[in-house]
């Protein structure tokens, strides 16, 4: 078949790599000029997706990138993975609106359109079918298929990876249903039928929210626990031993990418908006985690404050910019906010990270570095952020005179002290 996928990062990529695996013509879409020329040269940006296996799909012919909506033509399936950020609060499905206006000019009777972006339930079905309808003059259902399947990305986890996790699929009618099942049995092992693709689009903001609510929890306990003088880490491991009604979360300097921080803001808002109700339980959700940057530098300044010392003038030394360990994905990463506090409070701050190897949009003053001893030694206080297994934590233990580890990963010493 003739697959197209719109949008070609961290969700479109993997998908449009495994349907070209399978055997598919595979065309990846994407109007990020710079973006298609990477791909092009076979050279990745995502962890989960190595360059070997682009080139692979480039020299097999089975995926070609294209920044051309002309290239979008003839299509068999096509799938739908683009941004859907927040704007003041309120959902932006611009990209999701601009995706349905290019599909329509190339939509065939019989063909199966797909939608994975995160979004509120209501969706495919209120906002992204009339404008596949309009502009094709075909029905979804009778004239083509139309289905939504919530994407489950989750970037770093060699275990759980595209094809392992089980996939949600639904669609308009049964005939959709079943054609969208049909496609994404070929590319992961188990698919997920519901009845209809606004079950399915309230199956991703769900789980998203139950994380959301379950992380704000734990990290306003360890906010609490630390000024009673408790081991919340202790805590939560002694919980974790329950073998029922437990799932263990742990506290951390934030949460970041698109999920967390904007998915469950777009439930919030549809249930405002049609009911008049609060959603109570994301609000607080978000009022804690996105709060969490503050809490983190108000105990750097502790840190500072114990020793008769200043933030400002410092010099700092965050470990870690992205938003997840193992990745290099920083959009919305709590670390950026972190650092752009410190430099607000006079601190030289210095940052090292791996994996994250894009320009970010962070104050220039941020300096990048590589995390070697002498610049461990040279902080005047290092601040673990992201968990990555590149660190060298013997490395900073031995040499970084005091340390704030967000996410208890350094040895118990006298001079590291835990979220």
């Amino acid at each position: 078949m003739r697959v197209v996928v719109v949008g070609q990062g961290y969700v479109g990529l993997p998908l449009a790599i495994r349907a070209a695996e399978v055997g598919h013509e595979v065309i990846g879409y994407d109007v990020d000029a710079l973006r298609i020329k990477s791909l092009t040269a076979g050279e990745s940006f995502v962890e989960d997706v190595s360059s070997e296996r682009i080139r692979a799909a480039l020299d097999n012919g089975t995926y070609r990138p294209s920044e051309s909506a002309r290239d979008c033509g003839g299509f068999d399936v096509a799938v739908v993975t683009v941004p859907t950020p927040l704007h003041e609060g309120t959902p932006d499905l611009r990209y999701i609106k601009e995706s349905a206006v290019t599909l329509a000019r190339y939509l065939r009777p019989g063909a199966t359109v797909v939608l994975e972006s995160t979004t509120y339930p209501g969706t495919t079905q209120d906002l992204f079918a009339p404008i596949l309808e309009e502009g094709s003059g075909l029905t979804a259902g009778s004239d083509f298929r139309l289905g939504y399947s919530p994407e489950r990305i989750d970037p770093g986890n060699a275990v759980w990876d595209f094809t392992a996790t089980p996939k949600v699929v639904s669609g308009v009618d049964e005939s959709s249903l079943r054609a969208v099942q049909d496609f994404y049995a070929q590319l992961v092992d188990t698919t997920v039928p519901v009845s209809s693709p606004k079950e399915a689009e309230l199956a991703k903001l769900l789980e998203n929210t139950f994380r959301h609510v379950n992380i704000a929890l734990v990290n306003e306990i360890a906010m609490f626990a630390h000024h009673l003088d408790i081991d919340v880490w202790q805590a939560i491991e002694a919980a974790s031993s329950k073998p029922f009604g437990f799932m263990k979360f742990t506290p951390g300097p934030g949460v970041g990418g698109h999920c967390l921080p904007i998915d469950p803001s777009y439930l919030s808002w549809r249930v405002q908006r049609e009911l008049g109700q609060n959603f109570r339980f994301v609000e607080l959700a978000n009022d804690i985690n996105n709060h969490m940057p503050e809490y983190v530098a108000r105990r750097i300044g502790d840190l500072f404050n114990a020793r008769r010392r200043s933030v400002n003038g410092s010099r700092i030394l965050l470990l870690g910019l992205a938003y997840k360990k193992n990745t290099g994905d920083a959009r919305e990463s709590p670390a950026l906010r972190i650092s752009q506090l410190l430099l607000d409070m006079g601190a030289q701050v210095r940052a090292a990270d791996p994996h994250v190897v894009e320009s970010l949009p962070v104050d220039t003053r941020l300096v990048r570095v590589d995390l070697e001893a002498e610049e461990l030694a040279a902080a005047d206080v290092v601040v673990l952020l992201t968990d990555h297994d590149a660190f060298d934590y013997e490395l900073v233990a031995e040499h970084a005179p005091v340390v704030l580890d967000c996410r208890r990963r350094l040895p118990s010493r006298p001079t590291i002290e835990v979220l």
